[in-house]
């Protein structure tokens, strides 16, 4: 297995954020030396933040983070009371999206349908850093 970390400003406000293009330049640069075929295991070692595979640009990731507040509001009574208020939710959030994703990959692309794109989900306001790991398992 092979792996790489890497950085995504998100800036201080909620977001989905595309990773898909680090993803595939990483992918193609493993599986190049591995004949093309494995698996992308893609994960953010923060517990504020999940991985999704959804549609991006036509409204989609801003229904998701539309539909996770109203999931998890923030003024709900949090037991987990540190950072901005309702930071509580944050810390529910991979539960729901969770903090990994895997893909297939078969000669050198990933398997994602035509409008699935890899994306950070991240509604913790109070870190505007975050880091993915991307693995990459030979087939």
């Amino acid at each position: 297995m092979r792996s790489e970390l890497i950085d995504v400003e998100t800036g201080g406000s909620e977001v989905v954020f595309d990773l898909t293009s680090r993803c595939e330049r990483f992918v193609a640069a493993e599986a190049h030396q591995a004949q093309g075929d494995g698996l992308l295991h893609v994960f953010v070692p923060h517990a504020t933040a999940g991985i999704a595979i959804l549609e991006t640009g036509a409204g989609s990731d801003t229904d998701l983070l539309a539909v996770l507040e109203q999931l998890l509001p923030r003024d709900f009574g949090w037991q987990h009371r540190h950072g901005t208020p309702g930071h509580g939710r944050d810390h529910v959030l991979p539960a729901l999206v969770p903090p990994y994703a895997s893909i297939p990959v078969l000669d050198g692309r990933m398997m994602l349908g035509t409008w699935q794109s890899i994306c950070l989900v991240d509604t913790n306001v109070d870190n505007p850093r975050r880091q993915v790991r991307l693995s990459w398992l030979p087939g």
